[in-house]
């Protein structure tokens, strides 16, 4: 059994590396195509083609890392090591933060609250996106210091060249999971917060629809709950990973085993891809797009 999962491990890896890269990939291109044509692009699809880019970096560098860890460990230098590991924050951290801004789009464009305060921020919705944007990249520029530190004393260490530093080795080390876990928390508690506001609006909009008289089913409240369905699913696939988090970031000693790296990695790469197909089923669009290729690869022209 043990000499059989490396090999499903490397066959689940790379099926999830493909379909999501074939996801991602369809997302960035239909956008492109669509923004040839039109000449513009709107808020939710500038969102969309970030976070594909963002997410198909994700990939590669997971599968890079897992590469470098699990088949050939030796055969990397520190500087390799190092942008490995920027290539991988970097990227999740635009994957977290770019998801977390699309929750926040559907909030302020598909909800309707009366309070002055979400007024001003349903009409600044593109000014909202870019300081939530902005502002996240004190957690990458802090976390990505803390890191190129923590590698670099992990290997002087290793080399023999450090004596009598640790204290700051472990301060280094807390200080570089702290901050991986306040940043993935921060992001998670802003796209819950805008899951149950799109939820309380879907129950008030519920609610006046009936004492019009009228059904549940008209657009808005397709709207509401195709915007509810993709949010819901970012926030339990992104607490799906905690498990992976919790055990690459507060118990390094536990990746000493390829098993478990390979487990941290197959985890890893469910968020970006999962997602991304919730994404295309929750998006008209590309959803159109995906049945115009159906249709011309079951009745291709003569």
């Amino acid at each position: 059994m043990l000499t059989l999962l490396p090999s499903i491990f490397c066959i689940l890896i790379t099926t999830e590396f493909t379909l999501g890269n074939f996801a991602n990939g369809y997302i960035a291109l239909v956008n492109c195509i669509d923004r040839v044509k039109r000449q513009k692009m709107s808020s939710a699809d500038q969102i969309l083609m970030a976070l594909a880019v963002s997410r198909i970096g994700l990939l590669w560098a997971i599968l890079i890392n897992w590469y470098r860890a699990v088949l050939t460990p030796v055969l990397y230098s520190l500087e390799v090591r190092i942008i490995v590991y920027i290539a991988w924050a970097v990227s999740d951290h635009f994957t977290t933060w770019l998801a977390t801004s699309l929750s926040i789009f559907y909030l302020l464009n598909i909800t309707n609250f009366s309070r002055l305060i979400f007024l001003y921020l349903k009409w600044r919705v593109k000014r909202v996106l870019l300081i939530t944007l902005l502002g996240s990249l004190v957690f990458l520029v802090s976390y990505l210091a803390v890191l190129c530190i923590d590698e670099n004393m992990q290997t002087n260490e290793y080399e023999g060249n450090i004596t009598r530093k640790t204290k700051l080795k472990d301060i280094v080390r807390l200080s570089n999971m702290t901050l991986f876990t306040i940043t993935n928390f921060t992001s998670f508690t802003m796209s819950l917060t805008s899951f149950l506001l799109l939820i309380i609006s879907l129950w008030k909009h519920l609610k006046k629809m009936q004492l019009n008289g009228q059904g549940s089913q008209d657009p808005s409240t397709k709207v509401h709950i195709r915007a509810v369905q993709t949010v819901v699913s970012s926030l339990l696939l992104h607490a799906s990973l905690f498990p992976a988090l919790v055990i690459s970031i507060w118990n390094p000693s536990r990746l000493q085993n390829k098993l478990v790296i390979m487990l941290c990695q197959a985890l890893g790469m469910l968020y970006p891809l999962n997602h991304s197909f919730i994404l295309i089923w929750g998006n008209k669009k590309l959803r159109q797009a995906l049945k115009n290729i159906r249709k011309t690869l079951r009745f291709p022209h003569h």
